[in-house]
């Protein structure tokens, strides 16, 4: 009778267990509207040489969503961000997807960074009918495919582009330029929107050339480039390129040249890399600079208090982007897909950007863009 009793009171203790590890887990996955907890995926390389640029997005959302938990959260319920690292990388990235796709938990998704993870990216958001909220994502195709539920709070290259080739025609008085560009669908729509529009101004491209992310001897290339002595390069790709890119013109002799890019360029890590040899640099952005926005003398003491270091510009696109799911959550009859989906277009707030509402397209209709230049080896808006 002992053994007995010893062997059912284990049994029973098992059968006990299995039921509260189960009773765990099925909190964890309770669709949204049942959960003490609002679930916001999030989306960007959190590895590899372009995890600086996506870690200042993810705590740029951190920032919004401490700050309405702050105050009680929405309707009682707390926010929580669900981060994954894409690895700016359109594969991984498609598998990240699917996994915020099938958590019910999950009430819509602030990502990704890369315009190359956005777009394959946001056909399964899509069919998940799970809104997405791109933070820094430029590529016009992403706003292109008739999905309802794709939105983004930066303006895009059919717009950065142009700014960008008027800017050297007119400001830099420059007539010739080599266009190069990394090959993914950020870098060479940014390349194209430039080289279209400079060419329509009475420009000339000399040469027009790719390569690949990760490269990082461009001599070869460099040199025949300065063969054909042209006034600028402009560069659609992101900053560890463009950093190396940079210091081998220098060591090339290259230094009438100037180097112009977008916003994948114009960020802290690229100065890391390039040392010095960064100023002169020109970078586009699809915003404003940190220092003129209202208020940004706080979020900057917050930022560096919190997170040990200042923000760099994507800090302010992970906010916004942030801000944009938040205000459809207090919208929202109920805090799931559905009724997040179904107010989104109709979100508007004035955030870290300025003013952010959407077209009929998911697009910002807050089209700031702003030239810096590297300066005493410091960013800087051109006046």
């Amino acid at each position: 009778m002992k053994r007995f009793g010893f062997y059912g009171l284990f049994f029973v203790l098992i059968v006990v267990g299995a039921f509260l590890v189960a009773g765990c887990a099925g909190q964890q996955n309770k669709p949204a509207g049942e959960s003490n907890v609002i679930k916001i995926g999030f989306a960007a390389p959190l590895s590899g040489s372009q995890a600086e640029m996506g870690t200042y997005l993810k705590n740029g959302a951190l920032m919004a969503i401490d700050k309405i938990n702050a105050k009680g959260g929405i309707n009682g319920k707390k926010l929580e961000l669900v981060a994954m690292d894409d690895k700016a990388d359109p594969k991984e990235a498609v598998s990240v997807a699917q996994k915020f796709a099938a958590d019910p938990s999950i009430v819509a998704v602030i990502g990704h960074l890369n315009s190359g993870a956005s777009i394959p990216a946001s056909a399964i958001y899509h069919q998940a009918g799970l809104v997405m909220v791109s933070p820094s994502s430029t590529n016009p195709k992403l706003t292109e495919q008739g999905f309802n539920n794709v939105f983004r709070v930066c303006t895009t290259d059919a717009m950065q582009g142009p700014f960008a080739a008027k800017f050297v025609k007119d400001k830099l008085k420059k007539d010739t330029a080599v266009v190069l560009d990394d090959k993914t669908a950020y870098g060479q729509g940014l390349a194209d929107e430039f080289s279209k529009a400079f060419q329509a101004d009475g420009g000339k491209v000399l040469m027009r050339e790719g390569i690949n992310q990760g490269d990082k001897d461009f001599t070869a290339l460099l040199t025949k480039i300065k063969s054909v002595n042209p006034q600028v390069i402009y560069f659609g790709g992101m900053y560890p390129e463009a950093g190396q890119m940079v210091k081998q013109m220098k060591s090339l002799g290259m230094n009438k040249i100037d180097f112009v890019s977008g916003d994948g360029v114009e960020d802290p890590a690229f100065i890391k890399i390039a040392g010095a040899d960064a100023n002169g640099t020109y970078a586009s952005n699809v915003g404003p600079a940190i220092e003129k926005v209202p208020g940004s003398k706080e979020f900057i003491d917050e930022y560096t208090k919190k997170f040990g270091n200042p923000p760099g510009p994507y800090a302010l696109f992970g906010y916004d982007a942030a801000l944009a799911v938040i205000t459809a959550l207090e919208k929202a009859p109920k805090p799931d897909r559905a009724d997040v989906l179904k107010v989104m277009p109709t979100v508007s707030f004035e955030g870290m950007l300025g003013k952010t509402s959407f077209d009929s397209k998911g697009d910002t209709t807050n089209k700031i863009l702003t030239m810096f230049v590297v300066k005493d080896e410091k960013w800087q808006p051109v006046d």
